[in-house]
């Protein structure tokens, strides 16, 4: 399935940044590891975007644990580009939530990977999984809600689901 650049930026925009060397590697393109980090940039903005980052601290005994991603690397990204991470929200259960982050390279005009993930909301002193308060479940039902009103379908991987 093609991801169409358009479609993409439909969605919310949750990070963005310029490729710095630090993440070079031997082949002279961004190394696997950043892409991961990247994402997980997306999902901190994403949680900013929703006003909910005070969820995930020691403090409100909040916090998120991956379960499973899967990463589609469609074209290469490289040094001194400019890349955007989009957000959408596919699903949710009253403790896991199932998203997919697209990376967009604004020097190429192109969608360049996509990271879909299970996380699941923890309590960070029973280090368990724990439903999701309120004020977390609220802003994401409306995510939900506004991705499966758009005109495109999720490219989910088919094997995991919140």
């Amino acid at each position: 399935m093609k991801i169409e650049l358009a479609d993409v930026k439909q969605l919310p925009e949750t990070h963005t940044q310029v490729i710095p060397e630090d993440f070079l590697d031997a082949m002279g393109h961004m190394n696997v590891m950043w892409y991961t980090h990247l994402f997980s940039m997306g999902f901190m903005g994403l949680m900013r975007k929703m006003d909910v980052m005070e969820l995930f601290d020691t403090e409100h005994d909040g916090g998120s644990f991956a379960l499973e991603s899967h990463i589609r690397y469609l074209s290469e990204v490289r040094v001194g580009q400019r890349i955007r991470i989009y957000t959408r929200l596919v699903g949710r259960t009253e403790k896991r939530f199932h998203a997919l982050h697209f990376m967009t390279n604004d020097d190429k005009q192109d969608v360049s990977a996509t990271f879909e993930i299970v996380s699941s909301y923890v309590s960070l002193s029973q280090r368990r999984t724990a439903p999701l308060p309120p004020a977390l479940s609220e802003p994401m039902d409306h995510m939900v809600k506004t991705s499966n009103a758009l005109t495109w379908d999720a490219p989910v991987c088919g094997i995991m689901s919140s």
